[in-house]
């Protein structure tokens, strides 16, 4: 598919195109079983003792996401990030936990974040089939290299009654005066599981046969290594919806449509204080919010074209004498 835009797409052309990234995943077909578990990092190092800026957006809350009050309240995130089914967070809550409990500073508990969607059109959900230990497999599979489609957390979702999944995507863009521009790099994760009216670049894709498939649900994550505080981080999670709606989505009532946004910008990143006392003497740098708006669009380019990726790059497949295509068969 062509890529159009008004920014180029980094290296790979995906949310590991931001610097210290990782992305991992673990992935169940068997019989009735289509699931897993996407584990996305965000920064080298600890999060937890150096914890990154963030914030979260809530198109509609029809859904289910771990971790967003004290992400709103501190405005920073400081754990690995899961994606998974509906009913499989806790699970992979547990296995995010196991991973970062033996670092953890006696007496400290962790703000674990977890997003889903109801993978149940394909997947047999109410087996609850996710455990700690495909948690595990995915942080072992952490990598540059982002695998997409029916993936991870991607295995069984289903988009505008196509198969969905996992795609990713990623803008590169300049900010300064010619003597001081710098350029950072702007990258989205999503996982697909939602309805409405499918538009690629604004051409109408008509919908499979016996599909009536309006609500469902897509989780966003957008990072990037430009210097960004908690507030403008909002601003940017918004716009990482914004991506979602120009692909024909109206965010029905049953649809949970959340955009996770972080900035891993490691100028003077403070270190976590664990004995109650100030930070003292740190120093931070944001941009200014007049030159922003190439990253607003950034977001919203990187959004939609990793939706149509998850999409374009997903299999068909066939439950219950239902088949969901792939768009890349339409197009």
């Amino acid at each position: 598919m062509d890529i159009p835009g008004k920014y180029k797409p980094g290296a790979l052309n995906s949310i590991t195109d931001v610097p210290d990234v990782l992305v991992g995943h673990e992935t169940i077909i068997n019989g009735s079983i289509c699931t897993g578990v996407t584990v996305i990092s965000p920064c080298k190092g600890d999060i937890f003792l150096k914890p990154i800026p963030a914030a979260a957006a809530v198109g509609n809350g029809f859904g289910k996401m771990t971790g967003t009050p004290q992400i709103e309240e501190l405005g920073t995130i400081e754990s690995l990030i899961g994606l998974t089914n509906t009913l499989s967070v806790p699970s992979v809550w547990q296995g995010l936990l196991d991973y970062h409990i033996p670092n953890l500073p006696e007496g400290y508990t962790i703000n674990i974040v977890v997003g889903e969607t109801n993978d149940g059109q394909l997947n047999d959900i109410h087996g609850c089939h996710i455990t700690p230990i495909h948690v595990k497999k995915a942080i072992e599979n952490l990598s540059k290299n982002v695998t997409e489609g029916n993936v991870g957390a991607g295995a069984g979702t289903v988009c505008f009654g196509f198969k969905g999944g996992i795609g990713t995507a990623s803008r590169l863009v300049e900010i300064g005066s010619d003597e001081t521009k710098t350029e950072y790099s702007v990258g989205a994760l999503v996982q697909s599981n939602y309805g409405g009216s499918l538009t690629v670049y604004g051409k109408p894709i008509s919908k499979p046969k016996n599909t009536k498939q309006n609500d469902g649900s897509c989780m966003i994550v957008v990072l990037t290594d430009a210097p960004l505080s908690d507030r403008q981080l909002k601003r940017v999670a918004k716009r990482g919806l914004i991506g979602m709606t120009n692909t024909g989505s109206y965010m029905g009532n049953g649809s949970g449509d959340f955009c996770i946004a972080a900035s891993n910008f490691e100028k003077n990143r403070p270190v976590r204080p664990t004995d109650n006392v100030s930070i003292i003497g740190q120093e931070y740098y944001f941009l200014s919010d007049f030159e922003i708006n190439p990253i607003f669009e950034a977001a919203a380019e990187a959004v939609q074209e990793a939706l149509y990726n998850s999409l374009t790059m997903a299999t068909a497949m066939e439950n219950k004498n239902k088949v969901y295509p792939s768009l890349a068969d339409v197009l």
